[in-house]
């Protein structure tokens, strides 16, 4: 993954697998500092740790103490972002576990973020669970999926201004399903030009989902394609 990184032209990576598995944000002491160690020495930052724990529909006790140890990975591995997906639940449950997961990532100088996916693709739903929350609550928005149930970039933008922590930069065709960046309906330049004039000073991240549709083409063609064009927008 490093040695991709650093030859097609990527400045950090975001991480959910290691070895090939789902981060374990209980794996031993050696494990998390070979990790380390790794990044280190290739110059290369963890922009993003993702988790997939659902604020909104697993049990809250369970789903905050599993964040915490999240966060504590993240500060060790001195990343910025936790990542976070709502589920399928309300946004009360959401808010709860959130915004107390909050003070403990504050402490550490660590943003979690709440993707813009499955029941919470929607910005305004994202909106109202940051609500009133602290700043270590934030959005994480995937330029796809408020598009594809209908929202714009300025609707997004103007439902989590100042909230917007991290970004995921995909395409998609209108059906939903992924597609090399440019080949698809999302006016995914529009939103990072977007994002741009309001100021956001975040990452902006690749986000090719081979491992959950085997049919996409290959990360050696798809990596160096989107580094291509996002360079040619002069943000990579």
């Amino acid at each position: 993954m490093i040695e991709a990184a650093r030859e097609y032209g990527y400045e950090g990576v975001e991480l959910r697998l290691v070895d090939g598995e789902l981060i374990d944000a209980g794996m031993p002491h050696a494990e998390r500092d070979r990790v380390r160690k790794a990044f280190a020495a290739s110059n290369l930052p963890i922009v993003a740790v993702d988790t997939s724990i659902q604020i909104a529909t697993d049990e809250p006790v369970g789903a905050i103490g599993r964040l915490k140890a999240f966060i504590e990975l993240a500060h060790e591995w001195q990343s910025p972002i936790v990542r976070v997906f709502g589920g399928e639940g309300d946004a009360s449950r959401a808010r709860q576990v959130l915004g107390e997961a909050a003070g403990a990532a504050e402490k550490l100088g660590v943003t979690l973020a709440l993707e813009t996916h499955d029941h919470f693709s929607s910005s305004t739903r994202v909106a109202e669970v940051l609500d009133g929350l602290p700043p270590a609550a934030a959005a994480l928005w995937d330029v796809a999926h408020p598009y594809r149930i209908g929202q714009n970039c300025e609707a997004v933008l103007a439902a989590l201004d100042g909230r917007i922590a991290h970004v995921h930069v995909k395409d998609a065709r209108r059906d939903g399903s992924p597609a090399l960046l440019g080949e698809g309906d999302v006016p995914v330049k529009s939103c990072v030009e977007g994002l741009l004039k309001a100021g956001y000073a975040g990452w902006f991240s690749v986000e090719w989902e081979k491992r959950w549709h085997p049919e996409l083409a290959e990360p050696e063609v798809a990596l160096p394609h989107f580094a291509a064009i996002l360079r040619s927008w002069k943000l990579a």
